[in-house]
């Protein structure tokens, strides 16, 4: 029972929706899953569980009325556990954001602040969406920075053991002198504002799953999902081709390599063709597993059929990564996002992701 009263507090339904943020930035910056992707992807869902902790820590009193099954109001957790499991998480996941180097750690940080202001403060605000928005836009960005992290802190070409102090690249850069690393970030914000838009619309519509009764919700979200899904599915601008690729980068960590004139188009290959199909297809089950309960819940706005769209926008989180990843070249990465979807679907059955 124990178990089961974390796992519902948890909601480890919908931590697999979480590492897809991670890859999918690794996938926008230009650049192969690493270490640092690894680190990366443990401090978001060390940062995930701990907002969830803290969510039904501060909703406590109003759960007690809406939702008296849950782990807090059903005295199976106390409310003391639940924050600090919170806290603890909280420090965990910064502590891994760490290891993979101070502009990582400035992102984790500013991604665990909206987490705990969304909670105590933003959540029953105008703000809210905005702030769960920002939160998972952070996340992919989390990804983009902490990827390739190693390759940009190491010692520079000619700098052995016996080096002069100082006459190597900076070690340990802060988070506005690695020029690299603001590169990625700029690289990899169109994925984040299509990741944080589309958690924008199902938050806006989970503000209405304990009562229901909001038609302009759920069709205001299904209007986005749209319009994510026709994004999602073009090939990503600037982006080198069909391989993830690490960039040649030189002492200053700017990439040296030549860039195609904007006007330039790459003539049709079995390779690009393949792409094409597969971002498709992705696309497709993104907006396939997001509209549908959207749809129904539009067309009757009860609170389950609500929670429905709700929990069916949670999901479409992982084919939404999958598309964007396939949408920088990553189509490996993409398709191995693609495979928590089975995982989180037989999750969800046992424990609500909501």
């Amino acid at each position: 029972m124990t178990v089961r009263a974390w796992a519902e507090l948890l909601r480890v339904s919908a931590l697999f929706t979480v590492p897809g943020d991670a890859l999918a930035g690794a996938a926008a910056s230009g650049r192969r899953p690493d270490r640092g992707s690894v680190l990366a992807v443990g401090a978001s869902l060390c940062l995930y569980e701990a907002g969830m902790a803290l969510n039904d820590w501060a909703d406590r009193e109003e759960d007690a009325i809406d939702r008296p099954h849950r782990p807090i109001p059903s005295g199976r957790i106390a409310p003391g556990a639940a924050l600090a499991a919170a806290g603890a998480l909280t420090a965990a996941g910064l502590g891994l954001a760490a290891r993979a180097g101070r502009p990582a750690l400035a992102v984790a940080t500013g991604l665990a602040a909206t987490v705990w202001a969304y909670d105590l403060r933003l959540k029953h605000t105008p703000a809210g969406p905005a702030a769960m928005a920002a939160a998972r836009g952070l996340d992919l960005l989390l990804g983009a920075t902490a990827t390739g992290a190693t390759k940009r802190t190491g010692p520079g070409p000619g700098r052995g053991p016996g080096a002069a102090p100082g006459a190597g690249w900076q070690s340990r850069p802060g988070p506005g002198s690695d020029p690299a690393a603001r590169g990625l970030v700029r690289g990899a914000l169109p994925a984040a504002g299509l990741l944080g838009a589309h958690t924008y619309a199902v938050t806006a519509v989970s503000r209405h799953e304990a009562h229901g009764g909001s038609t302009t919700a759920p069709l205001a979200a299904l209007a986005a999902v749209a319009a994510l899904g026709a994004a999602a599915v073009h090939e990503q601008r600037g982006r080198r081709g069909d391989r993830e690729t690490d960039p040649p980068t030189g002492c200053g960590g700017q990439d040296e390599s030549p860039r195609p004139h904007p006007s330039h188009r790459s003539p049709a290959t079995p390779t690009r063709t393949a792409t094409g199909l597969v971002r498709t297809a992705l696309t497709g089950s993104y907006f396939r597993t997001a509209a549908v309960p959207l749809l129904h819940a539009a067309l009757n706005p009860s609170p389950p059929l609500t929670q429905r769209a709700v929990g069916g926008g949670i999901r479409a989180m992982i084919p939404l990564q999958a598309a964007l990843a396939a949408r920088a070249g990553a189509v490996g990465t993409g398709l191995a996002v693609m495979g928590l979807v089975p995982i989180a679907r037989n999750l969800a059955r046992k424990v609500s992701p909501t």
